[in-house]
């Protein structure tokens, strides 16, 4: 009696949502709770992830260090990474057709695996660069698939609560990235960021063989969309060369014109191709719908202040505010914790209030925490710069579900896999020209106050001389000679200039931060007439 009432209830619950036929398989062989088992495999591979994307980024000054590169350098770590996953995130609804979810998820992340083991090991910059896009495209490929799933495993009333549970894997990461790194890093050395992902992935493998559906169905006929993919991947690639190297080579030369052509050119045969191919690996067809559209816009805006901040942020601390990895990552876990308990309840409200408001909601208030930043320098406390951060994952926490649902919402449903690649495609792309250009800006600012400063120090600059003579009477008693003691004392000076120099351009960028959100905000402004459009 028991087990027919059972049963009963779990054809009820099937007749409640749009599934395949492997997932009521499982649903009928675990129960209502194979849902959640199976979200929980998915949302250990995320964290994983999700969790090594941005756990680096602690790590950056160390790395800059070991291999003798600067900033421009380095921020490919972070860039590469982005770029990967972009790419990824297309290939997720071809690849789960192909294979099925759980294979898909179990090669993804034992190469997920094998790449962190090497990106620990790396013995040069290129190969742990190489390995970041490995990491990406794992994370690029497993991104799209929680949205995908929650709209297959939960009835319509449920999904705006799971999508806020289920945010937290996505929260969790870049809140315990910094932290964990941080202890790593100062306990032992920075090599050790890498090798986090495989304790998960080792939790996650076995969860994906039991819980994670087979292939619905056959294999599909359509070719994979290899030109899509390369041209893609030359495009991306190709501008984030031209502007990273923008400052050194001069934005005028021969090198930025050539790479900057050569992405336009790729971006001109990406969208051409899309357009004329039977199964293209980006459906155009649904950035058509101007709802979806505009649901995109904002998420490329909040991609690129998202991430650029999340690149931004341990570099300020650890290099303007001096302070070691371990006190980074700490001052960055009550922001991200909070995230994560502030998720589920906007997830509960994004099934209730109007996407819009959520959207601009979240986006004033991440404005108003890198706004606040301005205004931060070596002597702001602790504390002051934890609660600027909070104010901006709240901002986060109340923004995304709305903007996901909305997005997936505005399709039909037999397009939400492509939908959802598509919408974390956009959010990623704009992470990855956001980190981009934050780390154009900082550098070029740096160089700007630099030789603003430098211009100040002339022979009737009262305060510079007074240092200056200072700094000789110090030196004196080292037994130095005068010409020794003048030239440490302009090193000094000089030194002293472009810690001034940084802090000043660490500004410029937070403001830039600041800006992106308003522009989030007022496209987000525009969904209101859309949705009087949809009801009228």
């Amino acid at each position: 009696m028991t087990e027919s009432r059972a049963n009963t209830d779990i054809e009820s619950y099937l007749e409640q949502l749009d599934t395949s036929e492997p997932i009521k398989a499982l649903f009928r062989q675990y129960g209502q709770i194979y849902a959640w088992l199976a979200m929980f495999a998915v949302m250990i591979a995320m964290l994983a992830t999700m969790l090594t994307a941005t756990i680096v980024n602690i790590a950056i000054p160390q790395i800059m260090g070991s291999f003798g590169i600067g900033q421009d350098q380095a921020q490919w770590l972070s860039t590469a990474n982005l770029a990967a996953s972009t790419v990824g995130m297309l290939t997720t609804f071809w690849v789960v057709q192909f294979w099925g979810m759980r294979k898909m998820i179990t090669v993804t992340m034992t190469i997920f695996m094998v790449s962190c083991v090497i990106g620990g090991l790396s013995t040069n910059f290129e190969l742990m660069v190489f390995t970041r896009v490995i990491q990406g495209l794992a994370t690029g490929m497993v991104t799209p698939l929680t949205i995908s799933i929650i709209f297959q495993l939960f009835p319509f009333h449920k999904q705006g609560l799971v999508m806020g549970l289920s945010s937290v894997a996505a929260i969790m990461g870049p809140a315990l990235g910094p932290s964990v790194g941080g202890v790593l890093i100062d306990y032992f050395n920075w090599r050790y960021v890498f090798f986090i992902g495989v304790p998960l992935s080792m939790i996650c493998l076995p969860l994906a063989i039991l819980f994670l559906p087979e292939r619905d169905g056959p294999k599909p006929q359509q070719a994979f969309d290899w030109m899509g993919t390369v041209s893609l991947s030359m495009a991306i690639t190709a501008m984030l060369v031209a502007m990273s190297n923008g400052e050194k080579e001069g934005w005028s030369s021969d090198f930025i014109v050539l790479w900057s052509t050569v992405s336009l050119l790729a971006w001109i045969t990406f969208i051409y191709g899309q357009i004329h191919t039977e199964h293209p690996l980006l459906n155009l067809k649904i950035l058509l719908n101007k709802r979806f559209a505009t649901f995109s816009l904002t998420a490329f805006t909040f991609g690129a202040g998202l991430y650029g901040s999340a690149y931004l942020i341990p570099l300020f601390l650890q290099i303007v505010q001096g302070m070691k990895p371990t006190d980074a990552g700490l001052s960055m876990m009550p922001a991200g914790l909070l995230m994560g308990i502030a998720s589920p309840l906007f997830g509960r409200l994004a099934d209730r209030l109007a996407p819009r408001l959520m959207i601009i909601a979240g986006s004033l208030l991440f404005f108003l925490s890198f706004y606040l930043m301005i205004d931060a320098d070596a002597d702001t406390s602790f504390w002051t710069f934890v609660w600027w951060m909070c104010i901006g994952r709240v901002g986060i926490s109340c923004a995304f579900p709305s903007m996901s649902m909305g997005a997936i919402r505005s399709v039909p449903a037999e397009l939400t896999g492509q939908a959802s690649g598509v919408l974390n495609f956009i959010r990623n792309l704009g992470g990855a020209y956001g980190v981009n250009v934050l780390s154009v800006v900082l550098a070029r600012r740096t160089e700007f106050h630099v030789d603003s400063l430098r211009a100040t120090q002339v022979a009737d600059n009262s305060a510079t001389s007074e240092l200056l003579l200072r700094l000789q009477e110090r030196w004196t008693v080292t037994g130095w000679s005068p010409f020794e003691q003048s030239a440490m004392s302009m090193h000094y000076l000089m030194e002293s200039i472009r810690s001034q120099a940084t802090m000043l351009a660490f500004k410029d960028s937070f403001l830039v931060a600041s800006l992106v959100f308003i522009i989030t905000a007022l496209a987000a402004l525009s969904l209101k007439k859309l949705e009087h459009d949809k009801t009228a």
